[in-house]
């Protein structure tokens, strides 16, 4: 499966069989976090045969059932675009491994002594994995022209690219960005304004879908 295959195969998923991760899909994810950490100065850990984080009435609440491994999203303060980018670069790498997943902000009870948080850092959220019960649902499609600023023509490989951004996952659906054609190679992004919050994690991981179908070779981040 290619990245471009597992955007569009990846849903959100709350309930999990009570499968193991395979050793070797948990060391090619831990490659993978180590990467994402150095590039992006993160601190994310993968946390595994872990049940109590979603033993509580707030997983419950959620929906959440047989989750016992999950992502511990661990940065600086303020690394909310970063969080949504390289989080959603390990969410398709898992998807390529027959891994489900999905993002939770509030949903889990914090378990402080599975991972390491160092001064100035903070759990900005963690990130369901495992085998799933089922594969989720696609979330409604809205049309592309209300995230898109653009003053002509959108080239096939910016469309590609909002097509993959669109079926990002986002907090409760809100998608709340928008990017703009500046030029023929230039795409600047924004957070627009959300009550809910979590919007610049929502960008990131709008972001980096969009960086998959469209092509890095084709644009240039403003």
């Amino acid at each position: 499966m290619t990245l471009q295959e597992a955007i569009a195969a990846r849903h959100s998923v709350r309930q999990y069989q009570e499968k193991p991760i395979e050793a070797s899909i948990i060391e090619r994810l831990n490659e993978e976090i180590d990467l994402c950490n150095r590039e992006g100065n993160l601190h994310i850990q993968l946390v595994a045969n872990e049940p109590k984080a979603f033993a509580g009435g707030m997983a419950k609440y959620g929906k959440f059932r047989g989750v016992s491994n999950y992502l511990a999203m661990v940065a600086p303060k303020g690394a909310d675009e970063s969080i949504g980018y390289y989080g959603e670069r390990l969410v398709l790498l898992a998807q390529t491994l027959g891994l489900n997943s999905c993002w939770v902000g509030l949903s889990f009870r914090k378990q402080p002594d599975k991972y390491t948080i160092a001064d100035g850092e903070k759990l900005h959220c963690v990130i369901a994995l495992g085998y799933g019960a089922n594969q989720g649902v696609q979330h409604p499609m809205r049309p592309m022209e209300k995230f898109v600023i653009a003053n002509g023509p959108l080239p096939d490989w910016f469309r590609r690219g909002m097509e993959a951004a669109l079926l990002a996952p986002t907090a409760v659906n809100q998608q709340k960005f928008e990017f703009e054609l500046i030029n023929d190679h230039t795409v600047a992004t924004r957070a627009r304004f959300t009550m809910i919050g979590y919007g610049k994690m929502d960008l990131g991981i709008a972001k980096y879908h969009f960086e998959v179908a469209a092509g890095k070779e084709n644009f240039t981040w403003k």
